[in-house]
Protein backbone atom coordinates (compact mmCIF):
# COMPACT_ATOMS: atom_id res chain seq x y z
CA UNK A 1 0.00 0.00 0.00
CA UNK A 2 0.97 3.85 -0.46
CA UNK A 3 2.08 6.16 2.24
CA UNK A 4 -1.45 7.18 2.35
CA UNK A 5 -4.69 4.54 2.94
CA UNK A 6 -7.19 5.81 0.14
CA UNK A 7 -10.50 5.20 1.76
CA UNK A 8 -14.14 4.43 0.34
CA UNK A 9 -17.06 5.29 2.10
CA UNK A 10 -20.37 3.32 1.65
CA UNK A 11 -23.21 5.43 2.94
CA UNK A 12 -22.40 9.01 4.27
CA UNK A 13 -25.86 9.94 6.32
CA UNK A 14 -25.23 10.70 10.11
CA UNK A 15 -22.55 7.88 10.40
CA UNK A 16 -20.49 7.94 7.38
CA UNK A 17 -20.13 11.69 8.11
CA UNK A 18 -18.84 10.46 11.48
CA UNK A 19 -16.28 8.28 9.86
CA UNK A 20 -15.33 11.21 7.48
CA UNK A 21 -14.66 13.81 10.74
CA UNK A 22 -12.56 10.95 12.25
CA UNK A 23 -10.38 10.11 9.02
CA UNK A 24 -9.64 13.54 8.53
CA UNK A 25 -7.87 13.65 12.37
CA UNK A 26 -5.45 10.35 11.24
CA UNK A 27 -2.68 11.29 9.54
CA UNK A 28 -1.99 8.82 6.67
CA UNK A 29 -5.80 8.29 5.90
CA UNK A 30 -7.77 10.44 3.25
CA UNK A 31 -11.14 9.29 1.85
CA UNK A 32 -11.20 9.73 -1.92
CA UNK A 33 -14.33 8.27 -2.85
CA UNK A 34 -17.95 8.24 -1.57
CA UNK A 35 -20.99 6.67 -2.54
CA UNK A 36 -24.18 7.97 -1.19
CA UNK A 37 -27.39 8.29 -3.48
CA UNK A 38 -29.16 11.14 -1.38
CA UNK A 39 -28.11 14.28 -2.62
CA UNK A 40 -28.22 16.04 0.42
CA UNK A 41 -26.27 13.40 2.83
CA UNK A 42 -23.54 13.72 -0.47
CA UNK A 43 -23.01 16.95 -0.19
CA UNK A 44 -22.66 17.51 3.27
CA UNK A 45 -19.99 14.79 3.11
CA UNK A 46 -17.98 16.35 0.14
CA UNK A 47 -17.99 19.62 2.48
CA UNK A 48 -16.21 17.38 4.74
CA UNK A 49 -14.17 15.40 2.20
CA UNK A 50 -13.69 18.23 -1.01
CA UNK A 51 -11.02 16.02 -2.26
CA UNK A 52 -13.03 13.05 -2.85
CA UNK A 53 -15.27 12.14 -5.92
CA UNK A 54 -19.03 10.57 -5.27
CA UNK A 55 -19.39 7.57 -7.54
CA UNK A 56 -22.96 7.25 -8.50
CA UNK A 57 -23.33 3.12 -7.85
CA UNK A 58 -21.14 0.95 -5.70
CA UNK A 59 -19.78 -0.54 -9.09
CA UNK A 60 -18.60 2.46 -10.27
CA UNK A 61 -16.35 3.19 -6.67
CA UNK A 62 -14.94 -0.41 -6.93
CA UNK A 63 -13.56 0.37 -10.67
CA UNK A 64 -11.83 3.32 -9.12
CA UNK A 65 -8.24 2.06 -8.77
CA UNK A 66 -6.94 4.46 -6.15
CA UNK A 67 -9.01 2.57 -3.08
CA UNK A 68 -7.11 0.72 -0.37
CA UNK A 69 -10.49 0.21 1.85
CA UNK A 70 -13.69 0.34 2.17
CA UNK A 71 -15.99 1.60 5.21
CA UNK A 72 -19.83 0.67 4.76
CA UNK A 73 -21.89 2.83 6.43
CA UNK A 74 -25.28 2.43 4.48
CA UNK A 75 -28.66 1.44 6.07
CA UNK A 76 -28.66 -1.86 8.06
CA UNK A 77 -30.27 -4.21 5.16
CA UNK A 78 -27.79 -2.92 2.59
CA UNK A 79 -25.14 -4.34 4.36
CA UNK A 80 -24.97 -7.87 2.93
CA UNK A 81 -25.97 -6.66 -0.54
CA UNK A 82 -23.12 -4.75 -0.39
CA UNK A 83 -20.90 -7.11 0.71
CA UNK A 84 -21.28 -9.54 -1.39
CA UNK A 85 -21.00 -7.38 -4.59
CA UNK A 86 -17.91 -6.15 -3.11
CA UNK A 87 -16.49 -10.09 -2.59
CA UNK A 88 -17.39 -10.91 -6.19
CA UNK A 89 -15.77 -7.85 -7.62
CA UNK A 90 -13.14 -6.57 -5.87
CA UNK A 91 -12.28 -7.87 -1.94
CA UNK A 92 -10.94 -4.69 -0.66
CA UNK A 93 -10.39 -4.83 3.76
CA UNK A 94 -13.52 -3.96 4.77
CA UNK A 95 -14.51 -1.46 8.40
CA UNK A 96 -18.13 -2.61 8.05
CA UNK A 97 -20.73 -0.92 10.56
CA UNK A 98 -22.91 -2.81 12.71
CA UNK A 99 -25.09 -5.13 12.35
CA UNK A 100 -23.35 -6.71 10.17
CA UNK A 101 -26.43 -8.70 8.89
CA UNK A 102 -30.89 -7.71 9.40
CA UNK A 103 -32.38 -11.71 8.04
CA UNK A 104 -31.67 -14.56 10.20
CA UNK A 105 -31.88 -16.48 7.42
CA UNK A 106 -29.12 -14.84 5.79
CA UNK A 107 -26.69 -16.55 8.34
CA UNK A 108 -24.98 -19.57 6.73
CA UNK A 109 -24.62 -17.01 4.05
CA UNK A 110 -23.22 -14.69 6.01
CA UNK A 111 -20.76 -17.27 7.45
CA UNK A 112 -19.87 -18.68 3.96
CA UNK A 113 -19.07 -15.69 2.74
CA UNK A 114 -16.89 -14.15 5.25
CA UNK A 115 -14.97 -17.68 5.35
CA UNK A 116 -13.57 -17.17 1.92
CA UNK A 117 -13.11 -13.24 2.04
CA UNK A 118 -9.66 -12.75 1.59
CA UNK A 119 -9.08 -9.26 3.12
CA UNK A 120 -9.29 -8.44 6.48
CA UNK A 121 -12.94 -7.42 7.86
CA UNK A 122 -13.64 -5.33 10.72
CA UNK A 123 -17.08 -4.71 12.07
CA UNK A 124 -17.70 -1.38 13.62
CA UNK A 125 -18.31 -2.03 17.62
CA UNK A 126 -17.60 1.70 18.18
CA UNK A 127 -18.49 0.70 22.31
CA UNK A 128 -15.38 -0.94 22.82
CA UNK A 129 -13.30 2.14 22.24
CA UNK A 130 -15.10 4.68 23.85
CA UNK A 131 -12.29 5.76 26.83
CA UNK A 132 -14.66 5.31 29.82
CA UNK A 133 -15.85 1.60 28.83
CA UNK A 134 -11.94 0.47 27.47
CA UNK A 135 -10.57 1.84 30.83
CA UNK A 136 -13.88 -0.24 32.37
CA UNK A 137 -12.47 -3.60 30.50
CA UNK A 138 -8.88 -2.91 31.04
CA UNK A 139 -9.52 -2.99 34.41
CA UNK A 140 -12.63 -5.76 34.42
CA UNK A 141 -10.69 -9.00 35.63
CA UNK A 142 -8.58 -7.51 38.30
CA UNK A 143 -11.61 -5.60 39.81
CA UNK A 144 -13.85 -8.10 40.06
CA UNK A 145 -11.78 -11.14 40.01
CA UNK A 146 -13.74 -12.71 37.36
CA UNK A 147 -16.96 -11.70 36.24
CA UNK A 148 -20.28 -13.41 37.18
CA UNK A 149 -22.60 -10.69 37.21
CA UNK A 150 -22.74 -7.80 34.10
CA UNK A 151 -25.25 -5.19 33.20
CA UNK A 152 -25.19 -2.27 30.82
CA UNK A 153 -28.08 0.20 31.06
CA UNK A 154 -28.84 2.62 28.05
CA UNK A 155 -31.47 5.38 28.77
CA UNK A 156 -30.75 7.64 25.72
CA UNK A 157 -32.88 9.46 23.33
CA UNK A 158 -34.84 8.36 20.71
CA UNK A 159 -34.38 6.95 17.47
CA UNK A 160 -33.19 9.81 14.88
CA UNK A 161 -34.41 10.53 11.92
CA UNK A 162 -32.58 8.81 8.99
CA UNK A 163 -33.52 9.02 5.04
CA UNK A 164 -36.40 7.63 3.47
CA UNK A 165 -37.54 6.36 7.70
CA UNK A 166 -35.82 3.30 6.98
CA UNK A 167 -35.06 2.84 10.86
CA UNK A 168 -38.56 2.99 11.61
CA UNK A 169 -39.10 -0.55 10.65
CA UNK A 170 -38.43 -3.96 11.56
CA UNK A 171 -37.83 -5.39 8.09
CA UNK A 172 -34.62 -2.86 7.47
CA UNK A 173 -33.05 -2.61 10.95
CA UNK A 174 -33.54 -5.86 12.21
CA UNK A 175 -35.00 -4.80 15.10
CA UNK A 176 -34.07 -2.33 17.65
CA UNK A 177 -32.10 -5.35 19.64
CA UNK A 178 -30.51 -6.07 16.65
CA UNK A 179 -30.11 -2.33 15.45
CA UNK A 180 -29.36 -0.26 18.53
CA UNK A 181 -28.28 -3.43 20.86
CA UNK A 182 -26.39 -5.43 19.12
CA UNK A 183 -22.83 -3.07 20.34
CA UNK A 184 -24.12 -4.29 23.57
CA UNK A 185 -24.43 -8.24 23.09
CA UNK A 186 -20.92 -7.53 21.94
CA UNK A 187 -19.74 -6.05 25.01
CA UNK A 188 -21.04 -9.12 26.77
CA UNK A 189 -19.41 -11.96 24.53
CA UNK A 190 -16.24 -9.48 24.78
CA UNK A 191 -16.34 -9.26 28.51
CA UNK A 192 -17.59 -12.53 29.83
CA UNK A 193 -14.87 -14.29 27.41
CA UNK A 194 -17.88 -17.05 26.85
CA UNK A 195 -20.72 -17.60 24.81
CA UNK A 196 -24.41 -17.18 25.38
CA UNK A 197 -26.50 -20.41 25.67
CA UNK A 198 -29.76 -19.11 26.37
CA UNK A 199 -31.50 -15.17 26.12
CA UNK A 200 -35.35 -14.16 27.48
CA UNK A 201 -36.33 -10.92 26.98
CA UNK A 202 -39.13 -8.57 27.40
CA UNK A 203 -40.11 -5.04 25.26
CA UNK A 204 -42.54 -3.20 23.89
CA UNK A 205 -42.92 -0.13 21.73
CA UNK A 206 -44.29 2.05 24.65
CA UNK A 207 -44.07 5.75 24.03
CA UNK A 208 -42.04 6.67 20.55
CA UNK A 209 -43.18 6.49 17.21
CA UNK A 210 -47.16 5.98 17.77
CA UNK A 211 -48.13 8.58 15.77
CA UNK A 212 -46.18 8.16 13.03
CA UNK A 213 -46.69 7.05 9.80
CA UNK A 214 -44.50 6.38 6.76
CA UNK A 215 -45.92 5.41 3.51
CA UNK A 216 -49.13 4.43 5.11
CA UNK A 217 -47.29 2.46 7.41
CA UNK A 218 -47.12 2.58 11.37
CA UNK A 219 -43.39 2.10 13.03
CA UNK A 220 -42.84 -1.63 14.78
CA UNK A 221 -39.94 -0.91 16.50
CA UNK A 222 -39.68 -1.36 19.99
CA UNK A 223 -38.13 1.66 22.48
CA UNK A 224 -37.79 -0.24 25.89
CA UNK A 225 -37.10 -3.20 27.38
CA UNK A 226 -34.79 -5.97 28.93
CA UNK A 227 -32.65 -9.13 27.93
CA UNK A 228 -31.33 -11.68 30.02
CA UNK A 229 -28.46 -13.35 28.86
CA UNK A 230 -26.84 -16.78 30.49
CA UNK A 231 -23.30 -17.79 28.86
CA UNK A 232 -21.90 -21.35 28.95
CA UNK A 233 -19.29 -19.98 32.02
CA UNK A 234 -21.93 -19.98 34.14
CA UNK A 235 -22.41 -15.98 34.02
CA UNK A 236 -25.02 -13.59 33.28
CA UNK A 237 -25.67 -10.42 31.90
CA UNK A 238 -28.47 -8.07 31.54
CA UNK A 239 -29.45 -5.15 29.47
CA UNK A 240 -31.71 -2.44 30.26
CA UNK A 241 -32.39 -0.02 27.56
CA UNK A 242 -34.91 2.93 27.38
CA UNK A 243 -35.45 5.39 24.24
CA UNK A 244 -37.14 7.73 25.74
CA UNK A 245 -34.47 9.26 28.79
CA UNK A 246 -32.40 11.32 27.32
CA UNK A 247 -32.96 13.89 30.27
CA UNK A 248 -30.25 11.55 32.35
CA UNK A 249 -27.05 12.44 32.88
CA UNK A 250 -25.20 9.58 31.78
CA UNK A 251 -26.77 7.47 28.40
CA UNK A 252 -24.91 4.58 29.56
CA UNK A 253 -24.27 2.53 32.79
CA UNK A 254 -22.19 -0.59 32.98
CA UNK A 255 -21.98 -2.42 35.91
CA UNK A 256 -19.71 -5.93 36.48
CA UNK A 257 -19.48 -7.43 39.93
CA UNK A 258 -16.89 -10.84 41.01
CA UNK A 259 -15.91 -12.53 44.12
CA UNK A 260 -13.52 -9.66 44.37
CA UNK A 261 -15.26 -6.84 43.90
CA UNK A 262 -17.13 -4.17 41.75
CA UNK A 263 -16.65 -1.89 38.65
CA UNK A 264 -18.69 0.59 36.81
CA UNK A 265 -18.43 2.62 34.16
CA UNK A 266 -20.80 5.94 33.40
CA UNK A 267 -21.07 7.75 29.96
CA UNK A 268 -22.47 10.72 29.16
CA UNK A 269 -24.74 11.12 25.66
CA UNK A 270 -23.70 12.96 22.38
CA UNK A 271 -22.18 16.40 24.02
CA UNK A 272 -24.57 18.22 20.93
CA UNK A 273 -27.55 17.11 23.14
CA UNK A 274 -26.45 18.34 26.36
CA UNK A 275 -28.16 21.68 27.52
CA UNK A 276 -26.17 24.93 27.31
CA UNK A 277 -27.13 26.23 30.55
CA UNK A 278 -26.44 23.36 32.23
CA UNK A 279 -22.98 24.29 31.85
CA UNK A 280 -20.27 21.85 30.89
CA UNK A 281 -21.23 18.15 29.62
CA UNK A 282 -20.76 15.42 32.11
CA UNK A 283 -17.29 13.93 32.21
CA UNK A 284 -16.94 9.81 31.73
CA UNK A 285 -16.55 8.14 35.26
CA UNK A 286 -15.01 4.78 36.26
CA UNK A 287 -15.96 3.51 39.74
CA UNK A 288 -14.38 0.79 41.63
CA UNK A 289 -15.31 -0.76 44.60
CA UNK A 290 -13.06 -3.84 46.13
CA UNK A 291 -15.01 -5.72 48.83
CA UNK A 292 -12.49 -5.65 51.07
CA UNK A 293 -10.31 -3.25 51.89
CA UNK A 294 -14.02 -1.29 51.48
CA UNK A 295 -12.72 1.64 49.41
CA UNK A 296 -15.01 2.69 46.74
CA UNK A 297 -13.00 5.40 44.18
CA UNK A 298 -14.62 7.01 41.60
CA UNK A 299 -12.11 8.32 38.72
CA UNK A 300 -12.80 10.65 36.16
CA UNK A 301 -12.14 9.62 32.10
CA UNK A 302 -12.26 12.57 30.10
CA UNK A 303 -12.16 12.56 26.56
CA UNK A 304 -10.25 14.65 24.08
CA UNK A 305 -12.38 17.84 23.19
CA UNK A 306 -11.68 17.32 19.41
CA UNK A 307 -12.47 13.85 19.49
CA UNK A 308 -16.21 14.77 20.92
CA UNK A 309 -16.41 16.81 18.62
CA UNK A 310 -15.87 14.62 15.58
CA UNK A 311 -18.85 12.31 16.68
CA UNK A 312 -21.15 11.10 18.82
CA UNK A 313 -19.41 8.36 20.55
CA UNK A 314 -16.89 9.44 22.74
CA UNK A 315 -14.04 9.28 20.68
CA UNK A 316 -14.55 5.76 19.81
CA UNK A 317 -14.93 6.04 15.99
CA UNK A 318 -11.19 7.72 16.27
CA UNK A 319 -9.65 5.17 18.01
CA UNK A 320 -11.34 1.89 16.15
CA UNK A 321 -9.77 3.73 13.09
CA UNK A 322 -6.69 4.63 14.66
CA UNK A 323 -6.35 0.08 15.00
CA UNK A 324 -8.10 -0.48 11.75
CA UNK A 325 -5.67 1.48 9.66
CA UNK A 326 -2.25 -0.03 12.00
CA UNK A 327 -4.23 -3.11 10.61
CA UNK A 328 -4.22 -1.97 6.56
CA UNK A 329 -0.20 -0.72 7.31
CA UNK A 330 0.51 -4.78 8.75
CA UNK A 331 0.99 -3.28 12.53
CA UNK A 332 -1.57 -5.87 13.29
CA UNK A 333 -1.64 -9.39 12.62
CA UNK A 334 -5.73 -9.47 12.64
CA UNK A 335 -8.72 -7.41 13.16
CA UNK A 336 -9.77 -7.02 16.75
CA UNK A 337 -13.63 -7.36 15.90
CA UNK A 338 -13.71 -9.89 13.49
CA UNK A 339 -16.84 -10.68 11.26
CA UNK A 340 -17.58 -13.81 13.40
CA UNK A 341 -17.71 -11.17 16.81
CA UNK A 342 -19.95 -9.39 14.25
CA UNK A 343 -22.42 -12.04 13.55
CA UNK A 344 -22.68 -13.50 16.81
CA UNK A 345 -23.86 -10.27 17.97
CA UNK A 346 -26.66 -10.04 15.62
CA UNK A 347 -27.99 -13.97 16.62
CA UNK A 348 -27.66 -12.63 20.27
CA UNK A 349 -29.84 -9.25 19.54
CA UNK A 350 -32.43 -11.26 17.07
CA UNK A 351 -33.02 -14.23 19.64
CA UNK A 352 -34.38 -11.31 21.60
CA UNK A 353 -36.16 -10.14 19.25
CA UNK A 354 -38.11 -14.10 18.98
CA UNK A 355 -38.25 -14.24 22.84
CA UNK A 356 -39.58 -10.60 22.75
CA UNK A 357 -42.38 -12.29 20.15
CA UNK A 358 -43.00 -15.47 21.48
CA UNK A 359 -42.51 -14.62 25.32
CA UNK A 360 -40.46 -17.61 25.61
CA UNK A 361 -36.84 -17.87 26.06
CA UNK A 362 -34.11 -18.84 22.87
CA UNK A 363 -31.61 -21.61 23.05
CA UNK A 364 -28.42 -20.17 21.10
CA UNK A 365 -27.42 -23.81 21.03
CA UNK A 366 -30.38 -24.99 19.66
CA UNK A 367 -29.76 -22.24 16.85
CA UNK A 368 -27.07 -23.34 15.92
CA UNK A 369 -27.48 -26.75 15.83
CA UNK A 370 -30.55 -25.86 13.52
CA UNK A 371 -28.00 -23.79 11.31
CA UNK A 372 -25.57 -26.59 10.81
CA UNK A 373 -28.51 -28.90 10.34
Amino acid sequence: MTDVIRYGLIGCGMMGQEHLRNLALLPGAEAVALFEPDQEMAEAALALAPGAVRASSLSEMLAMPALDALVIASPNFRHMEQVAEIAATRPLPLLVEKPLYTDPADLPRVKALFARYPAPVWVAMEYRYMPPIAAFLDRLDPVTGGVQMFSIREHRFPFLQKVGDWNRFNRYTGGTFVEKCCHFFDLMRFALKSEPTRIMASAAPVLNHRGEVYGGQSPDILDAGYAICEFESGARAMLELCMYAEGARYQEELSAVGPAGKIEARVPGPGRFWPADLGPAPVPQLEISPRSPQRPEVLEVPVDPRLLEAGDHNGATFYQHQKFLALLRGEADAPEVSAHDGWRAVEMGLAAQRSIATGLPVSLAQDAAEISA
